[in-house]
């Protein structure tokens, strides 16, 4: 529940413009129904006859009376062709009409609502009033039948029984006192007179009886609002289905995108662990790396004691750690340098080599600018065999115990990383520093990050937030995997933007009189340099940091 939800609270505008248009799609349709005007009428249901019960039980009466029966006898075809004359709608079908009329009994009472729909609310007021009208007149009706048949039927039965009556007395008034047949025809006169007494008491009695089938105790009201279409019913499920299909199309767009959205995912969906990652309110710095006690910096010194656990233990070299970004973009960059820096601030010498060539990416956040150093001489400059690689060794003006080389600028050394020179660099470095941090080009868009790693003791791998996509990570560690590097792990960062209020990138830093000199004996010895020689002017740049040196001062000067 929890991926889900926070799916919808990622992609919550999608969730909401449908919802919205859910709300204006629901006041569209309610706008286009048609409006249908509702009208009751109570009638209470009284017996025909007389000496009939009218008590009620759970909702219906007793006795003759069903009010179950009743109520469909209401949209009967009789009532309703009555109904039709009524409203002088004989046109109109009877079977249309009764379709408009919907009856409904009240618990524990013996009453009928009946209720009519129409167009209008005089149609509807009238319809309900003369589907009313036509009920009790239909079953006044049917009532006034029954009982004139039964009378009829009493009244037959009494001229049977006068008739047979007759002769018996007849016989009996020509008889002696003493006649044996007397007895006989006596019990049959007594028999028939009191059939001919309880009947004429029954015809007495339905004689003089009063039809009455029922009332109206409410008459039809004139509705002043429509009952339908409900604004706030369709407004209401408008909403709920326009936020159920944005959830859907939510959860949707998430599983369709490809790209990381939070480091939960490198988990759970590529099998990497996650080292470190900096929180969503943290925005990665690009004109310096993270200050030590700021959160930024907290993460790293974190990230920091990670990989020097879990880096093999060699004795007299450093550790090397190759940094690749798993897409394109500067996510390495931000990574190496600021793990460099957390290395420095212990105190062992660091040396941060930028092999991301300029030819492979377009910077975002230079090292020049991250750490204040000189864009050239740099690695490409001493793998095409330009300048040596004790001469492109800086340090770091705002890190004392960091040395940088930086990419360089020569374009054409692309396809150099593999090269037998980079080894031999990397040597000469494992020797004079504690920790060789590389930043690497992206395993998505070249095979130079492989070959770096395979050169390295360990690796990690720069996840960029909402750019870097599953397949990128899983091709990056499966690179990894295949030259036999162990990856440690991810270090996710938030997407990468170059804001407003950020300086553009600082010019070249003027080189000092120290620098120069250096510069100037290396000039002279450069063609006879040799691998040995390399290593010695990196043990003395390198090993000379551990004294500090003063700031080197700026000048408007071209860069070198």
């Amino acid at each position: 529940m929890s991926d889900l939800l926070g799916m919808v609270r990622r992609h919550w505008w999608i969730v909401a413009l449908l919802t919205v248009f859910g709300v204006v799609g629901a006041y569209e349709v309610t706008a286009r129904q048609p409006k249908v005007y509702e009208s009751a009428t109570s009638v209470l249901v009284q017996p025909t006859g007389a000496g009939q019960d009218t008590n009620v039980s759970g909702g219906r009466t007793k006795g003759e009376i069903n009010l179950d029966t009743e109520a469909q006898l209401v949209r009967s075809t009789a009532v309703a062709t009555d109904a039709a004359k009524l409203l002088r709608a004989e046109s109109v079908p009877p079977d249309t009409l009764a379709a408009n009329v919907s009856v409904e009994v009240p618990a524990n009472t013996s009453v009928l609502v009946i209720t009519f729909k129409a167009g209008g609310a005089r149609e509807a007021q009238a319809g309900s009033h003369a589907f009313a009208e036509a009920y009790l007149r239909n079953r006044e009706e049917t009532a006034a039948n029954e009982l004139a048949e039964q009378i009829a039927t009493i009244d037959g039965k009494l001229k049977q029984l006068n008739a047979a009556l007759a002769p018996i007395n007849a016989r009996l008034a020509s008889l002696r006192p003493d006649s044996s047949e007397r007895p006989n025809l006596e019990s049959q006169r007594s028999t028939i007179t009191a059939q001919v007494n309880t009947l004429s008491a029954r015809l007495n009695q339905l004689v003089t009886t009063t039809v009455s089938a029922g009332k109206i105790i409410r008459d039809a009201n004139l509705p002043d609002r429509p009952s339908k279409p409900v604004l706030p019913l369709n407004l209401g499920s408008g909403a709920a289905a326009g936020l159920l299909l944005g959830a859907g199309a939510a959860i949707l767009r998430e599983r369709l995108d490809r790209r990381i959205r939070r480091p939960d995912d490198l988990t759970r969906r590529c099998d990497v662990s996650v080292l470190a990652a900096l929180p969503p309110k943290v925005r990665p710095r690009l004109d310096d790396v993270f200050p030590p006690f700021g959160a930024g910096g907290r993460v790293f010194n974190r990230l920091r004691n990670e990989v020097v656990a879990g880096a093999p233990k060699t004795e007299g070299k450093g550790q090397v750690i190759v940094v690749a970004g798993a897409s394109r973009g500067s996510a390495s960059t931000v990574v190496a340098a600021n793990l460099a820096a957390a290395f420095a601030r212990t105190g062992g010498q660091t040396v941060l080599v930028c092999a991301h060539l300029p030819d492979s990416v377009a910077e975002l956040a230079p090292v020049t600018r991250l750490l204040g150093v000189r864009a050239v001489p740099g690695l490409s400059d001493v793998l095409a065999g330009k300048v040596a690689l004790g001469r492109a060794v800086q340090r770091a003006s705002r890190q004392p115990r960091l040395s940088v080389i930086t990419t360089g600028g020569t374009a054409s050394a692309a396809g150099l990383l593999q090269s037998q020179m980079l080894r031999d660099a990397l040597t000469a470095l494992r020797r004079q520093a504690e920790y060789v941090v590389i930043e690497a080009p992206a395993t998505s868009t070249s095979a130079d990050a492989q070959s770096v790693a395979s050169l390295a003791d360990l690796a990690l791998v720069a996840v960029e937030l909402k750019r870097t996509r599953y397949a990128d990570v899983s091709d990056a560690a499966e690179q990894l995997r295949r030259v036999g590097t162990p990856l440690l792990g991810a270090v996710v960062l938030p997407r990468l933007v170059r804001h407003h209020d950020e300086p553009p990138p600082a010019p070249a830093r003027a080189l000092d009189d120290e620098d120069e000199a250096l510069d100037l004996d290396e000039e002279e010895s450069e063609e006879d340099t040799s691998v040995a020689d390399a290593d010695t002017v990196v043990m003395k740049k390198v090993g000379a940091r551990k004294k500090p040196r003063k700031a080197p001062a700026t000048n408007t000067s071209a860069p070198r």
